[in-house]
């Protein structure tokens, strides 16, 4: 299961989660990682696109707590019904979300966190990070530590799975 922070514009428009820029961004790198997009669940800690008009575009603001507090019930459910064995959040709202405190994406970025209600979670950025980079060759080198860890997250869940009985 894959959780970002909030849906996008386009996301919100199409009423799917992850298929505007990032989204793509996201299948790009699960390919280059070997795990099939038709197998992970994707996600949003917070439900609704908060944003502000800027001429004739609707931009991203980040949720506010309560945003994140009022739609984690709905996220707990979507745990419950999904079972995961690991649940990758996408910055820092959906690692607050997921795990019920303040994580630090500079500093968890790229770990395993044991949860004390669920499945494994692993920490990473959220795919629009790499975007916001301002030279090429950095969101070139960003997009290539995600792939890493779409890897690091492809051997964690081949290392999950049981064996299979005689």
């Amino acid at each position: 299961m894959f959780v970002g922070e909030q849906p996008g514009d386009q996301e919100d428009r199409q009423g799917r989660p992850f298929v505007g820029p990032a989204g793509r961004l996201v299948d790009k790198a699960l390919a280059e990682a070997r795990i099939p997009r038709e197998q992970v669940y994707v996600t949003n800690a917070v439900k609704h696109f908060k944003w502000i008009w800027r001429g004739k575009r609707r931009l991203h603001q980040k949720p506010a707590i309560r945003q994140v507090v009022a739609c984690k019930p709905w996220l707990e459910a979507e745990i419950e019904v999904v079972r995961p064995k690991i649940v990758v959040c996408m910055g820092a709202t959906a690692a607050q979300s997921v795990l019920g405190k303040s994580v630090r994406v500079t500093k968890e970025r790229g770990k395993f966190i044991e949860s004390d209600s669920g499945p494994v979670a692993f920490i990473t950025i959220h795919p629009s990070a790499i975007y916001r980079q301002r030279e090429r060759d950095e969101q070139e080198k960003e997009y290539r530590r995600f792939v890493s860890e779409m890897k690091q997250v492809q051997r964690k869940l081949n290392s999950l799975k049981t064996p299979a009985r005689p």
